[in-house]
């Protein structure tokens, strides 16, 4: 056990390895080539013995990977309107609503601003390979009348969560009070605040999903969309007909990114209701980032991405060693993100938890990267893109390469630089993303900041 505690230790940033796992089913996967010390790591450390299980409804994987999928979940909260899946989600419709309950008690503390109702949302959408699922939000209402034209707007709130623990989601947190994993990054900077003083009501979805899958694009955008749908729907005579415009930093601009990029393939019918996005700090190439903190104390972000991303797409558990299952169902499957960073400080390269010499580049893991890229999409609504100008993890380039091929295709889009680093450039681009983002709410036009078209050759 001595040597399992300090394999844990080095195998913290080694998790990204599931970004490298085979993706086809278990007779069709080919077996990982291990450098010879990764051999010896499975010789050395047992594999955690775990009662066989059958197959994750996302993906077919034999008894034992089923078993390690099924332990490297979240625990359960023990409320079942985040924890119970619902039966029949298959003939249900995207967005549908399944469920609600009244929060607004243990939400009043936390909004500040005087609020009328809080209601958690509990909504069928689809998961990243297709199959149904169930999401949650939270949408609050202020107090405050609204009095300008038209029905009260909405500004959706795509927090950070940042997490792979269900009791670290904004929801959870809104329907039992502060408590002992509540994540800071749920009320600053105040966007929640903010738009609940201008009287908008506010929208906040657990963008990860019901399995915490930090980072999987196309979850997070599915959940932002269904969530609005299922604000629609829960008060049609109050929202039917508002505009909804949705923001996010870091991981929480993911979520908006990917909502404005699926909106036309996933959710047309909302064309002209979500009507902006702002995204500040976002990573649009996952590999690029991936590389960028390999072996390095950016490392504990990858860890968790890395499991998070198994726990969406199971068959990524194959590449799993010994060492990496062990840390996999270890209380790190239960961190949220006020923690998570600080779990890379070692600094070690990925290969430490691998049974493949060269994780990031096989061609399994190619596919993961492409599958996380939208580049080649044209966005459904005006963007807000904002980066910090010494962001020395998320490449400024990402943004820029963004904002220049959105424009190509005609996309209204601002991109601006902001003072700072990741972490700074958060709070230096609020007071722009929140004005933009209002400006939005209110109807008025899209500043475009696009470069001329270039002429036509006569």
């Amino acid at each position: 056990m001595n040597v399992l505690r300090t394999g844990i230790v080095w195998a913290l940033t080694g998790l990204l390895v599931l970004l490298g796992a085979p993706l086809a089913s278990a007779d069709e996967s080919p077996r990982p080539t291990p450098a010879p010390w990764q051999e010896w790591i499975d010789r050395a450390i047992p594999a955690p013995a775990l009662p066989a299980a059958p197959s994750p409804p996302n993906g077919e994987l034999p008894p034992d990977l089923s078993a390690l999928w099924r332990a490297v979940l979240s625990p359960a909260t023990g409320d079942p309107i985040f924890d119970a899946w619902p039966t029949g989600l298959a003939d249900r419709s995207p967005g549908e609503l399944i469920e609600w309950r009244d929060v607004t008690a243990t939400t009043a503390p936390l909004a500040l601003v005087p609020i009328r109702r809080a209601i958690l949302l509990k909504f069928r959408t689809t998961a990243a390979t297709g199959i149904p699922a169930f999401g949650t939000a939270t949408l609050v209402i202020p107090a405050a009348p609204w009095t300008a034209a038209g029905t009260r707007p909405v500004a959706v709130n795509a927090l950070p969560i940042n997490s792979l623990g269900q009791r670290c989601t904004p929801s959870y947190a809104m329907a039992h009070g502060v408590h002992a994993k509540f994540n800071a990054g749920d009320l600053f900077p105040p966007t929640t605040w903010w738009a609940l003083g201008r009287g908008y009501a506010v929208l906040i979805p657990d963008h990860e999903g019901p399995w915490m899958s930090y980072a999987e694009p196309t979850v997070a955008g599915h959940i932002v969309l269904d969530s609005i749908r299922a604000t629609r729907a829960f008060a049609p005579e109050e929202f039917a007909d508002s505009r909804f415009a949705v923001g996010g930093y870091s991981g929480g601009a993911i979520a908006s990114y990917a909502a404005a990029m699926l909106l036309d393939e996933y959710a047309p019918e909302l064309a002209g209701v979500l009507v902006g996005a702002s995204m500040g700090g976002l990573v649009t190439d996952y590999r690029a980032v991936a590389r960028r903190f390999n072996g390095n104390v950016a490392s504990g972000i990858l860890l968790v991405v890395a499991l998070a991303m198994a726990r969406e797409h199971p068959e990524l558990l194959r590449s799993m060693n010994h060492l990496a299952r062990w840390v996999a169902i270890s209380p790190i499957k239960d961190t949220c993100g006020d923690s998570n960073g600080p779990l890379g400080v070692t600094g070690l390269p990925i290969e430490i938890a691998a049974n493949t010499a060269d994780p990031i580049g096989t061609p399994a893991a190619d596919a993961i990267f492409r599958q996380s890229d939208f580049t080649d999409r044209k966005t459904g609504v005006p963007l807000y893109i904002y980066h910090a100008a010494h962001d020395i993890w998320i490449p400024a380039e990402g943004s820029e390469q963004l904002h220049r091929r959105q424009c190509a295709r005609g996309v209204p889009a601002v991109r601006t630089l902001v003072p700072g680093e990741h972490v700074i450039g958060l709070l230096a681009g609020f007071p722009g993303a929140i004005d933009w983002l209002d400006g939005r709410l209110r109807a008025l036009p899209a500043p475009n900041e696009c470069p001329p078209a270039p002429a036509e050759p006569r």
